[in-house]
C-alpha cells in the first residue's frame, strides 16, 4: 500500500452548490439522465486506489464507490459550441470520493466507459484518464431509464453493466449521503507522475429518488475493486445539468513526494 499523509487542511463543506464559477472554462459539456448507484466502502480498500496526495473522503467514517450511468451531452473546449455527434455519446463510469491537502473534495474514476472511440483515445492519451471504449445505450420507456453497456477495448473484454431505474419524487431536500455523492467540484488525477485537481461548476443537481429494477455489471470489479456484496445503499437519478471546467490545478512536492496545492 503506497503511503498516503492526511489532508494539511480541514475538507472544505459539502456545498449544494460551487465553490467557484470557472468563468474561463477550458471545457463545456452537459451530463444528462444520470443514474447514481452507490455502495459503502472501508477506506482502508479504496485509500491504495487513489492519487498520491489525497485520502479517502468519508461520510460519518464511510466512504462510497459510486457507479454513474449517464449521456455526455456537446462536449466542447473553451467557449466554441459543443460537438454534436463525437462530443454526445453515453458513457458509465466507476468513481471513488476524495480530499486533498487543501481540503478539496472530488472524484477519483477508475474507468469510463464511453461509445466514441476518438474521446476515448483523446482522454487516454492526453489526459491519462481511464477511458474504455464499449457499445452502449440509454433508452427511456415512459418513466424507466435503462442503460446498457459491455467493453471493447482495451479491455477487459466482457465487462459490462446493465442498469434500469424507475425515476420516483423529485428529492425537496437531499440527506447528508446524497449529498456528499452528489456535491462535487472536481476531479483528482494524476498527470506524468504530478497529482492535479481539475475544478468543475454546474447548476445545482435536480435530483429524484429512484427503484433499482435491475443491476448486472461487473465494471466496479474490472475497477480494482470488490464487487457489490448486496443492493446499492443509494439510488437517484437526474435529468441532468450543463457543466464549466475550470483550469486545471498542479501538485507540488512536500516533504519529498508530490501533493496538491495552490501554487
Amino acid at each position: 500500500m503506497r503511503p498516503t499523509p492526511p489532508p494539511a487542511a480541514a475538507p472544505e463543506p459539502i456545498t449544494a452548490d460551487p465553490p467557484h464559477a470557472a468563468d474561463r472554462p477550458l471545457l463545456t459539456q452537459s451530463w444528462l439522465d444520470l443514474a447514481f448507484l452507490h455502495w459503502a466502502a472501508d477506506p482502508a480498500d479504496v485509500a491504495p486506489l487513489l492519487p498520491a496526495g489525497t485520502v479517502p473522503d468519508t461520510l460519518d467514517g464511510v466512504t462510497y464507490v459510486g457507479l454513474v450511468a449517464f449521456r455526455m451531452h456537446r462536449v466542447g473546449w473553451f467557449r466554441l459550441p459543443g460537438v454534436p455527434y463525437l462530443g454526445s455519446f453515453p458513457e458509465t463510469n466507476v468513481r471513488l470520493y476524495s480530499v486533498d491537502a487543501d481540503g478539496c473534495r472530488a472524484v477519483v474514476f477508475r474507468s469510463l466507459d464511453a461509445s466514441r472511440l476518438i474521446p476515448v483515445a483523446v482522454g487516454r492519451t492526453a489526459f491519462r484518464l481511464p477511458y474504455v471504449w464499449s457499445r452502449m445505450t440509454v433508452r427511456h420507456e415512459g418513466d424507466t431509464v435503462t442503460y446498457a453497456s459491455r467493453r471493447r477495448w482495451p479491455g477487459p473484454r466482457g465487462a459490462h453493466s446493465r442498469i434500469a431505474v424507475r425515476v420516483g419524487e423529485r428529492v425537496a431536500e437531499p440527506t447528508d449521503l446524497e449529498h456528499f455523492v452528489t456535491a462535487r467540484w472536481g476531479m483528482h488525477t494524476e498527470f506524468r507522475g504530478r497529482p492535479v485537481y481539475l475544478p468543475n461548476a454546474h447548476p445545482r443537481w435536480p435530483l429524484h429518488r429512484a427503484e433499482l429494477l435491475d443491476c448486472d455489471e461487473t465494471l466496479v470489479a474490472a475497477g480494482g475493486l470488490s464487487a457489490p456484496a448486496g443492493p446499492p445503499v443509494s439510488v437517484l437519478y437526474s435529468p441532468g445539468v450543463p457543466v464549466r471546467f475550470g483550469r486545471p490545478v498542479f501538485g507540488r512536492p512536500v516533504f519529498g513526494r508530490p501533493v496538491l496545492g495552490r501554487p
